[in-house]
């Protein structure tokens, strides 16, 4: 007789970020391959309840309990030799930067997958018996990326939760782990670059500035001698073209040509046939693409920390009659946590004691605090923990209001919905939009092609009679002319105009794809009236009683 039994994916790898990671493939492959396992497949995440993996078994063959037992050890042998990690970093301040440290951590042996973010947010999946973390971390060093806070979901070191089963096989599974957090844990405001966050603006204007005195000198001053000007624009080409070099040298490690190396070569070719203006202006407008896009990732990716701060950091629970304070990430599924008047709530749950009104603004975005009661059945709320009704139901990083109240933890703070989000924002990062990705493939193809025809210009002089000199100047003049600065800064420039000024309105964009797709909509549908507010209550209907007027009402 077939049975079937559905598991919490979070709990059978407490490391994966999503259950369409390389883990759950492997997962299901092994339990397939299990003598009397008929199927294993994913079930989506239906709301706040996680993404199951469900098992179709023999029950004349396979006993509940083995089967719980088989597919507890298989995820506990994928997790042991599988690592996950989500590191924000400093140092990664633009597109091409950041492909270039995935494709270079790629290329570790070990290292399965790996993928970078303008913003700053660097995520890897690795083999643990072929790389440790601190190689990882080390490498990154090598590129001059500093990791930071740690934000991946293999910092659990519990696996608390819950199990879902159908049929008769409904229970729950309590882990007693508490959270543990990995090398690199905690904010770290030190900086790559030794001006600060802005310095590859400040060169990027350094350069600007001694491009245009430079020019200045060359065409208003009368009489100036030809080296002065000269001088400038050799400054400007130092500052222009710092970060660019670094890119380049990061790039021919990897042995691949972007857009980085290509501009470098064009401005030595400009500088060759003596127009040192037209190089310096070159790197002038690439180094203020790059840091104009470091700038506006830095400030998403400081809109994301302010949200990952949102959760305090504490949490007052009740233990075996005492009352103790410990850090959240030690909260338990099952734990009895206090919220005082005015704190934030440091776990998702649901009241069972107390009245209050919670402000959940920053997480579902409502204007006006919600009245939260207890549930009239604790048992059953903590057996259905995501069927308790809204008016009980509370989240992390929300606001208590006069009163307090005391809530059961359902849900590790690595696991609530914050905490969720934030992971969400941080993996969507890492997306590029059609555009982004086309551009990337058309670089690969274009930069090489057009430093082999400037190399191929350079033996022009062996089938056409011309001097030498003469075929070099046309190379150089080619490189100059296919020089992409369009291609280089304007996709990237308008995806992240877009994104800051999306931000300044309070909408949070998690990437170029989600932008991208946004463009090409033809309508938006809302679920109900009164979705879309202006965060500002406002009187609707004045109903007076008793003798009194509406005039005297709103005199009030």
């Amino acid at each position: 007789m077939t049975e079937k039994l559905e598991l919490d994916i979070p709990v059978l790898l407490p490391e994966v970020p999503d259950a369409a990671d390389a883990c759950v493939g492997r997962l299901i492959l092994t339990l397939s391959a299990k003598p009397g396992v008929e199927r294993a497949h994913v079930l989506p995440a239906d709301g706040d309840a996680p993404a199951k993996l469900c098992i179709h078994f023999d029950g004349a063959a396979l006993p509940l309990p083995r089967v719980r037992e088989m597919v507890r050890a298989a995820g506990a042998e994928i997790s042991g030799r599988y690592g996950h990690a989500i590191w924000q970093v400093e140092g990664i301040g633009h597109e091409r930067r950041a492909r270039t440290v995935g494709e270079t951590l790629c290329q570790m042996p070990g290292v399965l997958q790996a993928d970078a973010s303008a913003s700053g947010s660097v995520r890897v999946e690795y083999d643990k018996e072929r790389v440790d973390e601190a190689a990882i971390i080390a490498a990154l060093g090598k590129l001059k990326v500093k990791p930071g806070k740690r934000t991946g979901s293999d910092q659990a070191g519990g696996h608390a939760g819950h199990d879902h089963s159908s049929g008769d096989h409904a229970g729950h599974d309590h882990g007693d782990g508490a959270e543990k957090h990995g090398p690199g844990d905690g904010h770290d405001h030190a900086h790559a670059n030794f001006l600060g966050p802005n310095t590859e603006l400040i060169f990027a204007l350094a350069c600007g500035a001694l491009l245009a005195i430079g020019f200045a000198i060359e065409k208003l001053v009368a009489g100036a001698p030809d080296w002065l000007p000269t001088a400038f624009y050799v400054g400007a080409y130092v500052f222009g073209g710092f970060f660019t070099l670094r890119e380049a040298i990061d790039n021919l490690k990897i042995k691949k040509f972007e857009i980085d190396t290509l501009m470098l070569v064009a401005a030595a070719g400009a500088a060759a046939l003596g127009a040192f203006a037209e190089g310096a202006l070159l790197l002038f407008l690439f180094s203020l693409g790059h840091a104009l896009e470091h700038y506006a990732m830095g400030r998403a990716k400081r809109a994301i920390e302010a949200l990952a701060e949102l959760a305090p950091d504490k949490a007052t629970v009740r233990r075996d009659g005492q009352t103790l304070e410990i850090p959240v990430e030690e909260l338990v599924v099952g734990d009895v946590v206090i919220v005082r008047p005015n704190e934030r709530l440091p776990a998702d749950g649901f009241v069972i004691k107390g009245s209050s009104a919670i402000n959940q603004a920053p997480v579902t975005g409502e204007s006006i605090p919600v009245d939260k009661e207890p549930v009239a059945d604790v048992e059953a709320a903590r057996a259905k923990p995501d069927a308790v009704e809204a008016t009980s139901r509370v989240f992390a990083g929300t606001i208590n209001g006069g009163a307090a109240i005391e809530i059961e933890v359902t849900r590790r703070s690595n696991e609530s919905a914050l905490a969720k989000v934030v992971k969400m924002v941080s993996e969507a990062e890492t997306q590029k939009s059609p555009t982004q990705r086309f551009t990337d493939r058309f670089e690969r193809v274009f930069v090489p092609a057009v430093l082999a025809l400037s190399f191929l210009l350079l033996f022009a002089w062996v089938v056409v009679d011309e001097p030498f000199r003469d075929s070099f100047y046309r190379a150089m003049a080619v490189l100059v002319a296919a020089s992409p600065c369009a291609l280089a800064i304007a996709t990237p420039s308008a995806v992240l105009s877009g994104v800051a000024r999306a931000a300044r309105g309070g909408v949070l964009v998690k990437g170029g794809a989600p932008l991208e797709n946004l463009g090409s909509l033809k309508a938006i549908a809302f679920d109900k009236t009164g979705t879309l507010t202006e965060g500002r209550p406002r009187i609707t209907d004045v109903v007076p009683v008793d003798g009194a007027s509406e005039e005297d009402l709103l005199a009030l």
